[in-house]
C-alpha cells in the first residue's frame, strides 16, 4: 500500500500538470451567492426546482495550511474534496477573494487526485507537499512559502445540481459543527454574473423564498466556528 500511494504521489498528477506548465494567471471564478435563511427556504427551493434536477454530490471538505498560517494570511485556502464516498476527489488552491452584492470572484486552480492518495494526505498532510508534479503544490511552496502542512479540519456538503434556464445551480446544505448553512451557488461567465444574479432574485421573489446576500465564504464560516 505505501508503495501503491508513493507511486501515484509522483504520477497521479502528471497530465493535469502539463495543462499548466504555460499558465501565468489562476483562472478567475465567478459566482453568484445567495445565502438561504433555513431549512425550510431550502426545502421550498429545492422543490421548487426538482424538475430541473440533474445529480446530487456528497462531498467532504478538509483544509489545510501551514503551522505559521503562511495560506490564510495571503487571504488564500488550500482544500481536498472527496465525493460521492470517495468515487472522485480534487484539490484545489484559491485565492484573493472578493465578494461584494452577493457575487463572488476568486482565483481558483484545480488538480484530480486519486481518492486514496487524498486520504493517505489527509491522515498524513506532509504528503500533500511531496506531489512534486503538482503545480498547486508548487505554488503552495514556491508563493506562498509553505514549507509543512497542518490539517485545519473541515465540514460535509450536500450539493444539488439543477440545470435551469441556461444556468448550472447548486443548492448546498453545509453542515458545521456548530450548525447548517443553506446557499444558492451558480457558477458564471465573467462578463454575466449580473443576469444571472437578476434570474435568480426573480426566481425567489416570485415564490415568496427569503434570502440575502452571501457575504462571506463557507471555508470563512468554518473558520469563524458561527454561522452568519
Amino acid at each position: 500500500m505505501t508503495t501503491k500511494i508513493s507511486n501515484l504521489l509522483r504520477y497521479s498528477h502528471h497530465r493535469h500538470t502539463i495543462r499548466y506548465l504555460n499558465r501565468h494567471h489562476p483562472p478567475m471564478e465567478v459566482e453568484v451567492k445567495l445565502r438561504l435563511p433555513d431549512s425550510a427556504s431550502h426545502q421550498k427551493l429545492s422543490d421548487l426546482l426538482s424538475p430541473f434536477h440533474s445529480k446530487t454530490h456528497f462531498q467532504e471538505n478538509l483544509f489545510f495550511d501551514g503551522p505559521n498560517s503562511e495560506l490564510t494570511s495571503n487571504l488564500a485556502v488550500l482544500r481536498l474534496r472527496f465525493y460521492d464516498l470517495d468515487t472522485r476527489a480534487v484539490v484545489s488552491l484559491k485565492a484573493k477573494p472578493v465578494i461584494s452584492a452577493g457575487i463572488s470572484r476568486i482565483e481558483e486552480e484545480e488538480e484530480p487526485i486519486d481518492p486514496a492518495v487524498g486520504r493517505a494526505c489527509a491522515a498524513e498532510p506532509w504528503r500533500l507537499l511531496s506531489m512534486d508534479t503538482s503545480r498547486i503544490v508548487k505554488r503552495v511552496r514556491d508563493e506562498f512559502r509553505v514549507e509543512e502542512l497542518v490539517g485545519l479540519g473541515g465540514f460535509r456538503n450536500v450539493r444539488a445540481v439543477y440545470d435551469w434556464k441556461g444556468l448550472k445551480l447548486e443548492v448546498d446544505e453545509s453542515s458545521f459543527d456548530f450548525g447548517t448553512n443553506y446557499e444558492i451557488e451558480c457558477e458564471c461567465e465573467c462578463e454575466y454574473p449580473d443576469r444571472a444574479k437578476k434570474m435568480l432574485e426573480e426566481l425567489l421573489n416570485q415564490n415568496g423564498i427569503s434570502y440575502a446576500y452571501s457575504e462571506v465564504s463557507k471555508f470563512a464560516i468554518f473558520m469563524s466556528k458561527k454561522l452568519p
